[in-house]
């Protein structure tokens, strides 16, 4: 019989994370101040992220350890199991292994915890008392909740509208753990009441979430600001996938050949390849493929330039592929895929072909999700369907090719249901941004 899951003790569970920071070949941009288009340092970002975080935004060491008190909350579901797809390689009729690491084991049922459990303990420790943020799919919003109840800490949470009347029971699980939910834009900020007068029938973006978020933390002594994605501290966090995945192909005696994650704002697809990186670029043949929505084609269609990462332009210029913070996209069902912008590491990786980019419609998407749930038992998320579609395009390139296939299952479904019935009763369509729509987003990037 074949092993169907591949486990981990916990004594097994990396201790320190990966920065591939140091690894990319040809460096990164640094984020822009942009007032001054010059390089920011940590010192203006201090006023909405605490330094611990800030030192682990710009740091060139390879390895950063990872405290005792996280790694205490981490064991709650500690190491995820790596499973092995048997069923769904048998309804394909393919010859390739496929892999998938499962993190819908966490207590949000998403591997957004893996961060949000660090983000709350480093602004503790440095005394803060709040946080606010956005979420998308509510994903973050229920890992951040959950973080902040952990380590006494209060949240408030804005909630993309379109997300926040889809999917009422995540607020529920932020309520659970504490936290205040919004839906963006609200009338609890100076930007949300100026959007809502000009777009009041608005289905917000994380853009505009984030605009909101970050002025709750900026004209509040006791808050700080946290984000879900993007940054190279979140990349940081979720190395912890990739390093557990790695030790379990090597308890399986197998390897990938191919790499694959859904991408929106970048932490779970990092999360898995980058510590796979050093291998390929020691001449190891592995390929990293990122799959995005079709409505959401940052890295397929958009532009690598420094931008803003939300829609108020309080952020700093970020470097990397951007649909421009103007743009609003479609409310497709995969929320966490939703964003304008995509991870300076991942776009760097990109830029030198070291991570093939592709996008895929959401009806295939679903129609991927529901043949995976049938098969191996578990209903995905929709931003997951995405990966899963792509390893299923990998797996039928050629049936009698035996190559191995890992992905990411970042998040289950559960809590997604309603989508799935839209999508059974035909309420849901493929949405492709056309090419003057994105002309129209990217025409206010910043001059540099």
């Amino acid at each position: 019989m074949k092993q169907k899951k591949i486990l981990l003790e916990e004594s097994e569970m990396p201790t320190q994370w990966y920065n591939v920071m140091p690894d990319i070949p040809n460096g990164m941009q640094p984020p822009l101040d942009p007032e001054t288009k010059q390089p920011m340092g940590p010192e203006k970002l201090a006023a909405v992220f605490p330094m611990g975080l800030l030192e682990q935004e710009m740091s060139d060491k390879s390895w950063i350890d990872i405290p005792e008190e996280i790694q205490e909350v981490l064991h709650i579901w500690r190491p995820a199991p790596l499973v092995r797809a048997n069923n769904l390689e048998a309804a394909l009729g393919t010859k390739a292994k496929i892999y998938f690491k499962y993190e819908g084991v966490s207590p949000s049922g998403s591997h957004k915890t893996n961060s949000a459990v660090a983000q709350a303990y480093y602004n503790k420790r440095e005394g803060v008392k709040r946080l606010s943020t956005e979420t998308g799919a509510g994903q973050w919003g229920s890992a951040l909740s959950f973080a902040t109840h952990k380590f006494g800490l209060e949240c408030k949470v804005y909630m993309v509208r379109v997300s926040f009347d889809q999917k009422p029971y995540r607020k529920s699980m932020m309520n659970t753990y504490g936290a205040e939910i919004v839906a963006s834009p609200s009338p609890d900020t100076a930007f949300g009441r100026k959007i809502l007068e000009t777009m009041p029938d608005t289905a917000g973006s994380l853009g505009i979430a984030i605009s909101e978020a970050l002025e709750d933390a900026a004209t509040r002594d006791d808050t700080k600001y946290a984000l879900g994605s993007v940054l190279n501290h979140v990349i940081l966090h979720q190395s912890i996938i990739g390093l557990e995945a790695k030790k379990q192909m090597e308890k399986a005696g197998d390897y990938p050949d191919v790499i694959v994650g859904c991408c929106g704002g970048g932490s779970n697809f990092a999360g898995i390849m980058t510590p796979f990186l050093t291998d390929k670029l020691e001449g190891k043949n592995i390929r990293f493929v990122g799959v995005e929505p079709a409505s959401c084609p940052s890295l397929t269609k958009g532009k690598y330039a420094y931008d803003f990462g939300d829609v108020a332009r309080m952020t700093p210029l970020l470097y990397m592929y951007t649909l421009g913070h103007d743009f609003i996209p479609p409310g497709i069902h995969a929320g966490g895929l939703r964003y304008h912008g995509m991870s300076p590491i991942v776009s760097a990786l990109v830029r030198e072909n070291l991570i093939e980019p592709i996008s895929v419609h959401q009806l295939e998407c679903f129609e991927s999700g529901r043949l995976f749930a049938q098969t191996e038992g578990i209903i995905p998320a929709p931003e997951t369907c995405h990966a899963i579609r792509g390893a299923i395009i990998e797996a039928t390139r050629d049936l009698n090719d035996p190559k191995t296939i890992l992905f990411n299952f970042s998040g289950h479904g559960m809590l997604d249901l309603s989508s799935y019935d839209k999508f059974y009763s035909g309420d849901l369509h493929n949405y492709e941004f056309p090419e003057e729509a994105i002309a129209e987003a990217t025409k206010n990037l910043p001059q540099i």
